[in-house]
C-alpha cells in the first residue's frame, strides 16, 4: 500500500471527495447478489459532474465460502502506469432479526467495513482508518458548524438563510412542531452569537 501524500501536500484526505466502493449499494442497486457472479464497471465524478475515475469490478458470490470482489484499474501514465487487479474478501454475520449483512474485508487492517477508499494519490482500496481519512465537516469550526446547522433550519422552514433572519411558521405546520423548530433556532442562534463575540474578542474588535 503506497502513500497516498507523494509528491503532494496540503494535509490528511478526506473521505469525502475519495473514491469509495459502497458494498450495501452494491447490493442495493444488484450489483452484487449472493449466489452469482456479476461484473461491471463503477465510475465516479467530481461535484461539477466531470469524471473523476472508474474501475471495472467482478462481485463473486457463486462460490460459498470464498466470496469476493475483483478489483481491476490502471493508475499513472507512461512508464510508471501501473495495471492493478485487486481482491476485497468478502464476509458476513447474522443479524438477531435474520437474513445476512455482507461485509468487505479491509486488505490492511484485516476489519470487517461496509465502504472502502481510494484517495487522490492512492494505489490501492482500503478502509477509512487505514487510509487515516478525515471527514469535511471535522475541519469546520465550531462557528460554522452552528451557523450551517442555523441556516439549515431556516432553509427547510422556508425562510432566507442568514444571521438575524428569524423564522416563521409554513402553512399547515403544527404549532407544537414549529415549536420544537423554534427552540432549536433559539439555541443555534445563541451558539452563533456567542462564537461571533468570542472571535470578535480574540481579534480585538470587541472586548467583553
Amino acid at each position: 500500500m503506497g502513500g497516498w501524500n507523494s509528491g503532494r501536500s496540503g494535509g490528511r484526505p478526506l473521505a469525502d471527495t475519495a473514491s469509495s466502493i459502497d458494498l450495501a449499494w452494491l447490493f442495493r442497486t444488484n450489483r452484487a447478489k449472493e449466489g452469482f457472479r456479476i461484473s461491471g464497471g463503477l465510475s465516479w465524478t467530481w461535484s461539477d459532474g466531470s469524471p473523476a475515475g472508474s474501475i471495472g469490478y467482478a462481485a463473486i458470490m457463486d462460490e460459498p465460502g470464498y466470496e469476493r470482489l475483483e478489483l481491476r484499474y490502471t493508475r499513472g501514465t507512461g512508464d510508471k502506469r501501473e495495471d492493478i487487479h485487486q481482491t476485497i474478501c468478502l464476509t458476513y454475520t447474522e443479524p438477531h432479526y435474520g437474513g445476512k449483512r455482507w461485509w468487505m474485508i479491509c486488505p490492511y487492517q484485516h476489519v470487517r467495513v461496509s465502504k472502502l477508499y481510494l484517495p487522490g494519490g492512492g494505489d490501492r482500496f482500503a478502509s477509512r482508518r487505514a487510509w487515516r481519512l478525515g471527514y469535511r465537516c471535522q475541519r469546520v469550526s465550531k462557528a460554522d458548524q452552528a451557523s450551517n446547522a442555523l441556516f439549515k433550519l431556516q432553509r427547510k422552514l422556508g425562510c432566507e438563510a442568514g444571521a438575524g433572519n428569524w423564522l416563521r411558521r409554513p402553512k399547515g405546520m403544527w404549532q407544537r412542531t414549529y415549536e420544537r423548530h423554534l427552540a432549536r433556532f433559539e439555541e443555534l442562534n445563541h451558539r452563533v452569537n456567542l462564537e461571533f463575540l468570542a472571535m470578535a474578542a480574540r481579534l480585538g474588535i470587541f472586548r467583553p
